[in-house]
């Protein structure tokens, strides 16, 4: 992970994202972040009143410059030796752009945190992180609101054994476990067996074959709430990162569910890494 791209706003959430992302730099030997701020120029309405102030693309330029001369200056104190800090903004739409700013900068992970500031589900419903992470190609870890960097030693990975060989995001995590030597569990989580299929025995030895070098260790958790099993399992092992791939609309979904709003503040800390490749 020779780079790594923090989007930021300037919020207090995307200043502690901004220092997880430093810490995961120093444990990874990562050489180079990237600040990156996206503004968008509203372009003026014909129906809205003269009254409202139009702003000028300079001085969104200049106040995007302004915070990212703030946000480096500020950060500087805890960059790991050896790492460069340096910063990019422009007027574009984040997630729209979100790719191919990581594809120019040569970035090999995107680091974002939570606007708002009550739990993980006001991150994923909300707008940025939730766009970036439905666009983007590149590794995302979603940091929640309040959460530190502690060594990941121990990785869950949230599977369903579907289309194992199409869809398991084996470059990357072979590449996560490599950095970190970390434990990695593969959770998946059932009720009654109802996702069990003809094929799951199958699916799940292409798994071991995948990731031999690494020891996988399975677990098949009966839970009726899929989130809740995942979280709950993470918890208890002390997890330093949650692993989903964005297909899994079924556990994704229930993440964004506003159910589970009370159940994810409280889980909170854990940070998730969305995979596509």
């Amino acid at each position: 992970m020779k780079t790594i791209l923090i989007p930021t706003d300037f919020s207090d959430t995307a200043y502690n994202a901004a220092r997880y992302a430093l810490d995961l730099a120093r444990q990874a030997g990562t050489t180079r972040v990237v600040l990156y701020h996206a503004y968008e120029l509203i372009i003026p309405d014909p129906e809205v009143p003269d009254h409202i102030p139009v702003i000028m693309p300079e001085e969104l330029k200049e106040a995007s410059d302004k915070g990212l001369a703030l946000m480096h200056s500020k950060l500087q104190p805890i960059l790991p030796a050896g790492v460069t800090l340096v910063c990019r903004s422009e007027n574009q739409l984040l997630s729209a752009f979100i790719d191919q700013v990581a594809r120019e900068e040569q970035a090999n992970l995107i680091v974002m945190g939570i606007t708002g500031g009550s739990g993980l589900e006001e991150l994923l419903l909300g707008s940025n992180a939730l766009d970036v992470m439905k666009e983007t190609h590149t590794p995302l870890i979603i940091v929640p609101n309040g959460a530190t960097f502690t060594s990941i030693d121990t990785v869950v990975f949230a599977c369903d054994f579907r289309k194992v060989t199409e869809n398991m995001p084996v470059r990357f995590l072979k590449q996560l476990l490599q950095v970190f030597r970390a434990r990695l569990f593969v959770v998946n989580v059932d009720h009654e067996k109802r996702h069990f299929t003809a094929q799951t025995p199958f699916e799940t030895l292409v798994m071991d074959t995948l990731l031999a070098d690494f020891n996988p260790e399975y677990r098949f958790l009966e839970n009726e709430n899929v989130v809740d099993g995942i979280i709950s399992f993470a918890e208890a092992e002390k997890a330093g990162i949650i692993v989903t791939l964005p297909r899994q609309h079924g556990f994704l979904a229930g993440l964004f569910r506003r159910s589970h709003t009370r159940q994810l503040a409280f889980h909170s800390h854990i940070p998730l890494l969305v995979i596509r490749e």
